[in-house]
């Protein structure tokens, strides 16, 4: 019964207050960090367009293919600390410091292994179609350059500023979109010219995003503090590496079974496919920032197969909308894309599937079990490579290829749910 100084009432409005200020928060942050999502998009678009069409569609297959290759080496760098950084920025952001000075010394520590780790991959997968150097600007420009612009980026969101973090996503793009477009006002389209435009377009924004958007706190040295969280940046560096390994393999497969012509459509298709991950890719990051600190938060079934099957919708949707647009307007996008055209149609339920996956690895990471993510993506790399072997010793034509990679993404998807749900049962690990 309410009494006559209406305390409940005033106690329950002060609560559905609460309630309604802290959605109001969450849709702001949400709409702050999706808005450089939207941004990225476009300007992913942008540059996608300038690069395909810019170069041949043999060398975008190699810059495609030598590109993912550096990306998945530049988790190498620092040993994974980036990882430990990125906790702290999210839950003890005044010892951002202290985490930037072990980053910047094991990032110097880590560059041995990293160009013993290039120089063995330009062995296996390139020699016979890049040159070295070639291949080492590129791997250089993703290592040194374009991972600690990203560090920044995460950094900003981890401490809730995903205003600046959008605004660096965007920068990060527009910076390459320039460069691809000041490239192909050039008289060349040669691979190794390129490669310096983006050299160039990757340092500007490590530029500016260090020197404007990074905390202001002194830099300080700790190894006995490194030290202890060296394990837990292993494992990440490990999974990282691994992610990246089974997301891209299919490049590294395509180029060695197919040639670079296949490879530059195959890499075109996936292009198309990865600018549908961008805007699940904002949801996954804010995800894990809440489970971070609500570790429960997917104990519900009910939960689970909402977020699933929102992941899938938004996936299929967009790829959907680009396929039906390249239906009617095949040349829309250029010369190279349009060979590629009629193809986009074949590859609706491949969005999703990836998506979920990288979806799975993620919410592993928020709960800390970044060993078992690591085994997750190892066996998942494994089955890929196997699958993927399997369809190009049967076929090499573009049609039959890309119908027959739907079951090999599928069989990623079951795979990696069947290895991701059980693990959530497990205690979380605090790091």
């Amino acid at each position: 019964m309410t009494d006559l100084t209406g305390t409940p009432q005033a106690g329950a409005a002060a609560r559905l207050r609460a309630i309604l200020s802290e959605r109001r928060g969450l849709v702001r942050d949400y709409l702050a960090a999706i808005s450089g999502s939207a941004g990225r998009l476009v300007f992913s678009l942008i540059y996608f367009l300038a690069l395909a069409n810019g170069l041949s569609l043999g060398d975008f297959g190699l810059f495609a293919t030598a590109s993912a290759a550096g990306i998945m080496l530049s988790r190498l760098l620092a040993f994974g600390f980036i990882a430990p950084l990125y906790r702290t920025a999210t839950v003890r952001p005044r010892l951002i410091g202290v985490y930037t000075g072990g980053f910047i010394l094991l990032g110097v520590a880590s560059l041995p292994l990293i160009a013993l780790a290039a120089l063995a991959t330009w062995t296996l997968f390139f020699a016979a179609t890049l040159p070295l150097g070639v291949f080492a600007a590129i791997v250089a420009s993703e290592v040194l350059l374009g991972r600690p612009g990203e560090a920044v980026t995460i950094v900003n969101n981890g401490m809730g500023r995903f205003g600046r973090g959008s605004f660096l996503t965007i920068f990060a793009v527009v910076c390459r979109t320039v460069a691809a477009v000041a490239f192909i006002l050039t008289a060349t389209s040669a691979l190794a010219t390129w490669t310096w435009y983006y050299l160039a377009g990757n340092s500007l924004g490590l530029i500016v995003a260090a020197t404007f958007f990074y905390p202001r706190q002194r830099i300080r040295f700790v190894p006995k503090l490194y030290w202890r969280r060296l394990s837990d940046a292993l494992s990440v560096a490990g999974s990282e590496v691994l992610f990246y390994l089974q997301s891209e393999l299919d490049k590294f497969v395509v180029l060695a079974f197919g040639g670079a012509q296949l490879a530059g459509l195959y890499a075109i298709i996936m292009r198309l496919v990865e600018l549908t991950a961008i805007p699940i890719r904002t949801f996954n990051m804010m995800l894990v920032q809440k489970m971070m600190r609500m570790p429960q938060l997917l104990a519900k079934l009910k939960t689970r197969v909402t977020i699933e099957v929102a992941i899938m919708a938004v996936s299929t949707a967009g790829i959907s909308c680009l396929a039906l647009i390249l239906h009617f307007y095949p040349t829309l996008l250029g010369r190279n894309i349009s060979e590629a055209a009629p193809l986009v149609m074949l590859v609706l339920l491949i969005p999703g599937f990836r998506n979920l996956v990288e979806y799975h690895a993620e919410i592993l990471f928020a709960r800390g079990q970044t060993f078992v993510r690591a085994i997750n993506l190892a066996i998942l790399t494994a089955v890929k490579g196997g699958a993927l072997a399997a369809v190009l010793m049967a076929t090499t034509q573009p049609k039959p290829l890309i119908i027959a990679l739907t079951g090999v993404f599928g069989l990623l998807y079951l795979t990696s749910a069947v290895l991701t749900y059980p693990a959530l049962n497990r205690p979380v690990r605090r790091v």
